[in-house]
């Protein structure tokens, strides 16, 4: 997949602050499919970078709604009005596809009287002309994401509430489901919206270090100096007075005094219990405890039942979804009102670990030396926040797959985000380890960032500066003027965000008032605080203009 452009007409849950907005990303006639070419959205703080991710998540969510209402369960903002293009090649096409997607208000009186209000649709294009694309017809599906991976370092309330969304859709029908009797037993779809945050971390990691081939297991540790996963524990607690009620006529279907699980989610726990070193079930609470050593017959075991590292990240994201049916039922249904209201300073709450349905616990990493033990919680947090990436990248490495990338780097030392980008590229699943590598650069990427060093890796082409007008308060985005490729922090500071020079404001004011002095000797104190710049020399030129005026 990749990004032709995205126009927003009207989006209310950013307040009005991207209407109008248009971004033309790439040209349809010049798009490089094959390659792997992330787009950095840059710009200070209130510049709408965020709040833009957040619109491409919704635009996705409501199209795959549209075409697949099994997969995204419910349209995160249907106020919004859009219009996106982009390349994408489904499996049956050996060429790229340009499809254009939309959900605008009627153009005409006659539509208008026909349907009060918009509607998605979906056209390709064929021959120089758009043609309507049946929303249900068979190879819809395929025209659009087969993921839209979103991803924040911290509690971002803007980029992570339609994947809330469709997280709790998704808790919800587990609770409607495991009590209908010609439904329990049919497995539930994975929702096409994946969030990867804090919450996720442990998900994402063991994932990949169990069913993960040695190079991403490496990739994900060796800046952390860790060789491999030594153990860790999982914990199940099911008997949740929050739990939704079973209705009476129901009751027969129910072996479970909490939470009812459908059959597929019965499985995995089974599954669990099989791959587990040991394992506990306190039939009181229907409480389980696994633990895991890590050694080859327990990735052995694992990979029987589950495939790949993604399909086991996606059994045990699933059980963690259920965590939102520990909530309160009142709690709940405010934060679904509160949604569809478009109240946005409200979350979803995350139950305390204790009342959790399913957790990680005592996870150990073996250490470089393959000697010592090294706990989970002894890892910085960008140490955390690069593993999670790397192996969220790592695990959706098919073609197809939209990344939202929220700061990505907030967390790394200076070394690591100037080498951000060159690992994106140079992950061992995207390039030339796949029987399929052809297609594996097939996706895209939305990234964010306050900093110049991810710019710095990317051609002028691929950046985007976001902006605020000081009357219209609206957002625009521009290309560079300057080739951002291979250009130095300081070029891309003072184009991205007029830092001139870069320099920190207390030091900036201190030569400033050592500019506006009159006295040499003054002057030349002053310097001796400071360190090497061009904004010293000036100074010491200021220094001997002054001479020179004294001797005169």
């Amino acid at each position: 997949m990749k990004l032709l452009r995205v126009d927003i007409q009207s989006a209310p849950s950013c307040g009005g602050l991207l209407d109008g907005l248009s971004i033309l990303f790439r040209s349809p006639f010049d798009v490089e499919y094959a390659d792997f070419r992330p787009l950095c959205l840059v710009g200070p703080n209130g510049a709408g970078k965020s709040q833009f991710l957040q619109v491409v998540a919704e635009i996705f969510q409501s199209l795959i709604h549209a075409v697949a209402p099994h997969e995204e369960r419910v349209d995160g903002n249907d106020s919004l009005l859009f219009e996106v293009e982009y390349f994408i090649r489904p499996s049956w096409s050996k060429e790229p596809l340009r499809i254009k997607a939309s959900r605008l208000l009627p153009t005409s009186e006659s539509e208008s009287k026909r349907r009060r209000k918009s509607v998605v649709t979906l056209s390709q294009r064929v021959d120089g002309e758009w043609e309507k694309i049946v929303l249900d017809a068979k190879g819809t599906r395929e025209l659009l994401p087969t993921k839209v991976v979103g991803y924040t370092s911290g509690a971002n309330e803007t980029l992570s509430l339609p994947f809330l969304l469709s997280r709790s859709a998704y808790a919800e029908e587990v609770g409607r489901r495991a009590v209908v009797e010609v439904s329990r037993n049919e497995k539930i779809g994975d929702t096409a919206l994946m969030l990867i945050d804090y919450g996720t971390h442990l998900e994402v990691l063991v994932s990949n270090l169990l069913l993960g081939t040695p190079e991403v297991c490496a990739s994900l540790l060796e800046e952390a100096r860790l060789n491999a996963l030594h153990s860790f524990r999982c914990v199940i607690q099911l008997a949740h007075s929050a739990a939704p009620k079973v209705p009476s006529s129901k009751k027969e279907l129910s072996s479970r005094p909490g939470i009812q699980l459908t059959e597929e989610l019965e499985a995995y726990i089974d599954q669990l219990c099989r791959c587990s070193t040991c394992h506990w079930h306190d039939a009181k609470t229907d409480s389980y405890i696994f633990d895991f050593f890590v050694s080859q017959a327990s990735t052995t075991a694992f990979a029987t039942f589950w495939k790949t590292s993604l399909s086991l990240y996606s059994a045990l994201h699933k059980l963690s979804m259920l965590n939102d049916l520990a909530l309160l039922k009142t709690t709940r249904e405010r934060f679904k009102k509160q949604t569809q209201e478009r109240r946005f300073a409200s979350r979803l709450p995350e139950p305390q670990d204790e009342d959790k349905v399913f957790r990680f616990e005592q996870v150990a990493f073996k250490a470089a030396d393959k000697k010592s033990v090294v706990d989970y919680v002894s890892l910085s947090d960008g140490e955390h926040q690069l593993a999670q990436l790397l192996g969220t990248m790592s695990m959706v490495s098919f073609p197809g797959a939209l990344f939202l990338l929220d700061e990505p780097e907030s967390h790394f030392n200076p070394q690591w985000r100037v080498k951000l980008v060159s690992k994106l590229c140079e992950l061992p699943t995207q390039f030339g380890k796949r029987e399929d590598k052809e297609r594996s650069s097939e996706q895209d990427c939305l990234l964010t960032t306050h900093s110049p060093f991810v710019p710095s890796d990317l051609s002028k082409e691929q950046v985007f500066i976001f902006g605020k007008d000081e009357n219209t308060k609206k957002i625009f985005a521009n290309i560079p003027d300057v080739e951002t490729f291979g250009t130095t922090f300081d070029a891309i500071l003072a184009e991205c965000f007029s830092i001139r020079p870069p320099m920190s404001k207390l030091s900036l004011d201190r030569i400033h008032e050592l500019q506006k002095s009159n006295d040499p000797e003054v002057i030349l104190d002053g310097m001796n605080e400071l360190g090497g710049s061009v904004e010293k020399l000036m100074l010491m030129d200021r220094v001997r203009q002054l001479e020179k005026n004294a001797g005169a």
